[in-house]
Order: C-alpha cells, then sequence, then structure tokens
C-alpha cells in the first residue's frame, strides 16, 4: 500500500523548498514549491512503487524552477522612464507617403506579399501559409507587386537596369 501523498509533503517538503531557494532565491522559491507538489500529486497515483521520491521530487523541482527562470526571461524589464516619442520602426518617413500610397493600391495579394517579404521579412514558405496558396505563388505575387510599383511609382530604380 502506498502512502498518502500528505505524507510524502511533509517528509520531503523542506528538502524541495532547499532545492527550490538555492535554484531561485527566496522570491519565486514559494511558487516553484507549490508547482512541483501539483504536478506530483497529479503523476502520483503512476509512479512506480520503487522510485526514490526524493530524487523524484528534487528532480520535478529543478524543472519547475528552469520554468520560472525562463518566464522570467520573457517578462519585460522596468525602466526607470518610458523614451518621449514613439519608435519610428514601420513609421513612414515624410518623403515616403507617396510610396506608401502606391503600395496600398496594390492589389490585395501583392500588397501583402510586398508587405510581408519586404517590411517584415517573412520568408515565402510563411507568406505562402498566410495568403493561403502556394510558395511560387506568394513569390509570383510579390514579384508582380515589385513590378507594379517600379512601373507605377517615379521615384523606384531597378537595381541592374541600364539608363
Amino acid at each position: 500500500m502506498r502512502e498518502p501523498f500528505e505524507k510524502i509533503v511533509e517528509q520531503h517538503g523542506a528538502t524541495v523548498l532547499r532545492v527550490c531557494r538555492a535554484l531561485l532565491g527566496t522570491h519565486d522559491a514559494d511558487d516553484a514549491w507549490s508547482e512541483t507538489f501539483l504536478s506530483a500529486m497529479r503523476a502520483w497515483p503512476q509512479l512506480a512503487g520503487t522510485a526514490n521520491v526524493e530524487a523524484w521530487l528534487v528532480t520535478i523541482a529543478r524543472r519547475k524552477a528552469i520554468d520560472v527562470l525562463r518566464a522570467a526571461g520573457r517578462q519585460p524589464l522596468p525602466v526607470a522612464e518610458l523614451p518621449e516619442s514613439p519608435s519610428p520602426l514601420g513609421v513612414p518617413e515624410a518623403g515616403d507617403t507617396d510610396l506608401w500610397e502606391e503600395v496600398g493600391r496594390l492589389p490585395g495579394k501583392q500588397r501583402q506579399a510586398v508587405t510581408f517579404r519586404y517590411l517584415a521579412g517573412m520568408p515565402y514558405d510563411e507568406i505562402a501559409a498566410v495568403l493561403g496558396g502556394s510558395v511560387e505563388a506568394a513569390r509570383r505575387a510579390a514579384a508582380d507587386g515589385l513590378k507594379n510599383l517600379r512601373k507605377n511609382y517615379p521615384g523606384a530604380k531597378t537595381r541592374g537596369a541600364s539608363t
């Protein structure tokens, strides 16, 4: 007969908390400790009777600590002051309004393909997935869009073209 899970928490709780504190510090250790025992409780019925319970719990605690550290790496860092002006990234320059208007006049698939490829830097296979077609169709739409821009936008220059 297996011990009740509550006894396991009593026996190994302090060890798991020490592991969590050593890996995370006191601030995040309590949460990792709780997550460790929640995961362990779910898996408890399937654990082999001959398993080393303490080692099993320490392994779970280590993995939960890794999860906390990874999540912390994705959180924004607080700063003392926010920048005064928004980033100009993706905002048309004052002299580019004609170009942006011309891009806006392209047919839908061409406009999207040009935008995704040349403004967002997406590869053609991702563009095809977004537009719902083949890679070749995405490549063709982007090429046709550029051709239309070169034909209709007076400031466009064709690379390698002789004058």
